[in-house]
């Protein structure tokens, strides 16, 4: 395993103290995360990208990816309606293809609520993640603002069938499926998952994993470890649906696609979605509305030159579901950057927690940050 060069301790205590910030706590989480969760997540495309471990006849678990989950958990156990975490330590990705570390150190900050203005703490949280990344001491540093929740307004007014603009929505955050949806005008899809996925079409996610415990104690199969039933049934329920949707038409693909190209400054960038949408839609109109004014604000904190609008932007995790931002460096590009963030409130009700709380958090790569770093 390649692991990261090591940090000044000076420069890391930088980072984390700009994010110590009104009474956030220290979180440590475990080493061991569940595998399960994490794909159910992040889809069974990040499996390869993970540091598998398991037991003989137990569950897989795997050497923690990310931060977010396990603390937006640890906040749930809790039962706190208001928490605000930091964290320090290492996380393990396999870099595919590539000589990057596949251990490297995360410093952030999950900020969670239960009322209070979510515009607010989204323009609280993108600003504190660039004052941590700026502490590195880089001074090429820009920031790129995205939004899962302006592209669910996007295919609300587009008038989409509700099944395929629910597939879409849940591709958001992940260019590459969503492309592929994108390419699949006037087809279905042709990966339907087989008889199996047919005839577990319509059926309810718990009814769907009776059925495959049911054929699995009849042919005396017996799975150890991995996904569930219930998960496989979820999965292979919704490649049927997918395959018997229809699909986007040309000009909706085309405004689709108009909307993930756009990387441009936040005025120029919000006046193409708004031609792209016009006003036929009131959800859509309040979401450029709330772009205007967490613009505003932005620009208070971080220099205007140095914010781009790039609404389609997404993170390897799909918990996301509200504004994303990443912090780049034009010295090492726009595939490794520097701090990531953004809004996960449907995450905490994932986990068991309140279907109304709210979450937004941040996470620096000091080896990224660092002026004598990553290049």
């Amino acid at each position: 395993m390649r692991v990261e060069p090591t940090v000044p301790v000076e420069v890391l205590a930088a980072i984390r103290q700009t994010l110590e910030v009104k009474g956030a706590e220290p979180a440590e989480t475990p080493l061991l995360q569940p595998l399960n969760l994490l794909l159910d997540l992040a889809g069974e495309a990040m499996r390869a990208r993970l540091f598998v471990v398991q037991s003989e006849g137990g569950a897989e678990s795997c050497l923690r990816p990310d931060f977010t989950v396990a603390i937006a958990g640890q906040h749930i156990d809790s039962r706190r309606s208001e928490g605000r975490y930091v964290y320090q330590g290492s996380a393990f990705r396999a870099a595919m293809g590539t000589e990057r570390p596949e251990q490297f150190v995360q410093i952030g900050l999950e900020v969670f609520a239960s009322s209070g203005s979510p515009l607010a703490a989204d323009v609280e949280v993108a600003a504190l993640a660039w004052r941590a990344a700026a502490a590195g001491g880089r001074d090429d540093l820009f920031m790129s603002l995205g939004d899962v929740a302006l592209f669910a307004a996007l295919v609300e007014s587009l008038d989409l069938p509700e099944a395929l603009a629910a597939r879409l929505k849940r591709v958001a955050g992940r260019p590459r499926l969503l492309l592929a949806e994108l390419s699949r005008v006037g087809q279905k899809s042709d990966d339907g998952g087989g008889r199996l996925a047919e005839l577990l079409a319509g059926l309810s996610t718990e009814d769907g994993g009776a059925l495959l415990e049911e054929v699995w104690a009849l042919a005396g199969v017996e799975p150890v470890g991995g996904r569930g039933p219930g998960e496989i049934a979820a999965r292979l329920i919704r490649k049927a649906e997918a395959a018997s949707a229809p699909a986007l038409t040309d000009t909706q693909s085309s405004a689709i696609r108009a909307f993930m190209a756009i990387d441009d400054a936040p005025a120029a960038a919000l006046e193409t979605v708004r031609a792209l949408a016009g006003v036929r839609d009131a959800g859509l109109v309040m979401a450029l509305e709330a772009w205007t004014a967490r613009l505003a604000d932005l620009s208070r904190m971080i220099p205007l030159d140095r914010l781009r609008f790039t609404p389609a932007l997404g993170h390897a995790f799909e918990y996301y579901d509200g504004i994303t931002f990443e912090v780049r460096s034009a010295a090492i590009g726009p595939e490794r950057p520097v701090a990531v963030g953004g809004r996960y409130d449907g995450l905490i009700s994932r986990l068991g927690g309140s279907s109304d709380a709210q979450a937004v958090g941040c996470m620096v790569r000091p080896w990224r940050a660092f002026a004598g770093g990553e290049s």
